[in-house]
């Protein structure tokens, strides 16, 4: 069968598609919702596709597919596979110089703002991964503009540096007690937004911005709105790591179809059970005991010991996780981990039925709400 064929006879269901060249070497993995619609795009020549994409079809030779129930599970596999295989049109996720952490230096009286690759630094606090290098630069650079904290002499006390004359620095490197004290409650405002504790930082760039946009003076408001994009950027990406490093007790349910659902169990950042339930002919109670002994099965602390630390590599899976809980096409409860160690079923079984409760509109044409 030529691959124009087999195109043809794709499903329209979801799954990930891994594209080969003549060498049947994989060059591109992708995923998709409806595979049949996705797929088809690389083989019609459109003035819309990017110059990647160009290249990438002019080396394509055939394809092969990997079936999933859901788009979640799509988005799952895509990630695995390509930190697995590495193709070479791949590169978003293929490159590590592309993550950056932001640290602070907690040694010294004055603390400094520093981006690295790495976050191993002793007594350094450190945030991160983030996806995007250039968008850390950008929101550190703004921060720094923004509170006038660009000395380029941190080291050289009782000296102002360059910055100091031209405005951007404070003068810590004067060594003055205020300055000092000033700038060290900056930085611990910036430590408090990236921790999500406090996000006043925000508000002062908005009025800022609102300020210089009603004295017509457009081009600062667009340098204080890039300032807020670069920051909440960081501030999103430091809320999924959280999120994943809180370690938590997570059951997704999604439905397939009319009389079927998909039970997903998550702790961190990984799926440890995911099943399919048919719930025609199944009434509610029989339905959620077999959601809480699962439940009570794969959440057992003596089975999993998940690390807490979202590296590089867990980002993006992280992220995919992250979103989906966020997104509409599921519903999910978090289990507390006392109601697992003292096997709580009465807990959990009101925790699930509420959750079912959630899909009512969507499963409404099953026996199961009828």
């Amino acid at each position: 069968m030529n691959v124009k064929d087999k195109v043809k006879n794709l499903p329209a269901s979801p799954g990930v598609y891994l594209m080969k060249d003549s060498s049947a070497r994989i060059i591109y993995v992708g995923k998709a919702k409806n595979l049949k619609n996705r797929v088809q795009t690389y083989f019609q020549n459109s003035k819309a596709h990017s110059q990647k994409i160009k290249k990438l079809q002019a080396n394509i030779s055939d394809f092969e597919i990997i079936l999933t129930d859901t788009e979640f599970e799509a988005f799952l596999l895509e990630c695995k596979l390509i930190q697995e295989m590495k193709p070479l049109f791949n590169k978003k996720m293929k490159n590590p110089q592309s993550y950056a952490y932001i640290l602070i230096n907690m040694n010294e009286d004055t603390s400094k703002l520093e981006i690295s690759n790495s976050p191993e630094k002793t007594g350094y606090l450190s945030f991160g991964p983030f996806s995007s290098k250039h968008s850390v630069e950008k929101a550190v650079q703004g921060l720094k503009e923004f509170y006038q904290i660009s000395c380029n002499s941190p080291a050289n006390k009782n000296s102002p540096c360059l910055n100091f004359s031209l405005g951007l620095c404070i003068g810590m490197c004067t060594g003055a007690p205020q300055a000092i004290a000033q700038y060290n409650s900056i930085l611990n405002k910036i430590i408090a937004l990236l921790k999500g504790t406090d996000t006043s930082i925000l508000e002062e760039i908005k009025q800022k911005m609102s300020l210089a946009a009603e004295e017509f003076d457009f081009e600062t408001a667009a340098k204080y709105r890039n300032y807020l994009e670069a920051l909440n950027f960081l501030i999103k990406k430091e809320a999924v790591i959280g999120f994943t490093e809180a370690n938590k007790n997570i059951a997704v349910i999604e439905p397939l179809t009319d009389d079927t659902i998909k039970l997903f169990l998550i702790k961190g950042n990984e799926v440890l059970y995911s099943h399919i339930y048919v719930l025609a002919n199944s009434d509610l109670e029989q339905l959620i005991n077999k959601l809480k002994n699962a439940i009570l099965t794969y959440f057992n602390p003596k089975t999993h010991h998940l690390s807490q630390k979202v590296s590089k590599n867990d980002l993006d899976k992280a992220q995919i996780i992250h979103s989906h809980l966020k997104s509409s096409n599921c519903s999910y409860r978090i289990i507390p981990q006392k109601w697992i160690k003292t096997r709580d079923s009465a807990k959990i079984a009101e925790a699930l039925t509420k959750t079912m409760g959630k899909l009512k509109t969507r499963l409404e044409k099953t026996n199961l709400f009828s």
